[in-house]
């Protein structure tokens, strides 16, 4: 019986300090999220992107933008403005993010053609965002909250240390039914990233690179974010970046959004 009574105190102190590390390291994963979210990116950012639609095909579409954001508090919001080529230019999206998880972001989209603003709301979340390979619901940011994190290594990418988390949404609306993250420990910023569909099969992968300092920020100048089911790609590049400029509130109103990009 002692015997007995010893083996089992001791599967019990090995299952205690398995679970006890479990903790700790999901506790971990949390702790690194909100590092990355809390990474410091200036009050306020400008600048210009080109879009490259690349078809399984290899035909290619290439579109400018122009970008502007404004943090306000742990929430921000974002205007974006096509100005080339002809068929989408004048075309604008604005949203509004909130930390807050018991509310849904703001998101609104103006067609030139139809002289008005049209809210994306409901499962036009999931559509693609002006064709690319990001959905509305990309554009935006994720609470830490939202999802439940698992530190599952650490390794080296092209001689960056980095952290790889497993994050799974703990709602039923995302379009993702886990994602993977390389995040680089130095600058904060992910440089591969892998997001599996409701059935758990691979959907997307998104890969930042040429990251910089710009105005003592990390900056990835380039995202190429790839559909591996559908053999399409998008290719963004960033350039003519600034920080702290000082955007007005009434730049991310959808009054403006109606009139045109800012001069």
């Amino acid at each position: 019986m002692y015997q007995f009574h010893n083996i089992t105190a001791i599967a019990l102190a090995i299952l205690f300090t398995a679970t006890i590390s479990s903790l700790q390291a999901e506790e971990s994963a949390r702790d690194i999220m909100v590092r990355i979210d809390e990474r410091p990116n200036g009050n306020d950012r400008v600048m210009s992107m080109t879009m490259k639609l690349v078809g399984k095909n290899g035909k290619e579409r290439v579109r400018e933008m122009r970008l502007y954001s404004k943090d306000y508090g742990k929430d921000g919001k974002s205007l974006f403005y096509f100005d080339k080529p002809a068929d989408v230019k004048g075309t604008g999206f604005l949203a509004w993010e909130y930390d807050d998880q018991t509310k849904d972001d703001d998101r609104w989209l103006y067609l030139p053609a139809l002289k008005q603003s049209k809210r994306i709301s409901g499962s036009s979340k999931k559509d693609s965002f002006m064709g690319s390979d990001m959905s509305y619901d990309d554009m935006g940011d994720r609470s830490v909250d939202e999802d439940t994190h698992k530190l599952l290594r650490e390794e080296s990418v092209e001689g960056n240390e980095c952290w790889v988390i497993e994050s799974i949404p703990k709602g039923r609306d995302s379009e993702y039914s886990r994602m993977v993250r390389w995040f680089r420990k130095d600058a904060l910023l992910s440089v591969k990233e892998e997001f599996y569909d409701k059935k758990g099969a691979l959907l997307k992968t998104l890969r930042q690179s040429n990251i910089s300092r710009v105005g003592g920020y990390w900056v990835a100048h380039t995202m190429v974010v790839e559909n591996v089911q559908d053999k399409h790609k998008t290719v963004l590049e960033l350039f003519d970046i600034a920080f702290d400029t000082g955007l007005k509130d009434d730049l991310f109103r959808v009054s403006t959004l109606e009139r045109g990009r800012p001069q």
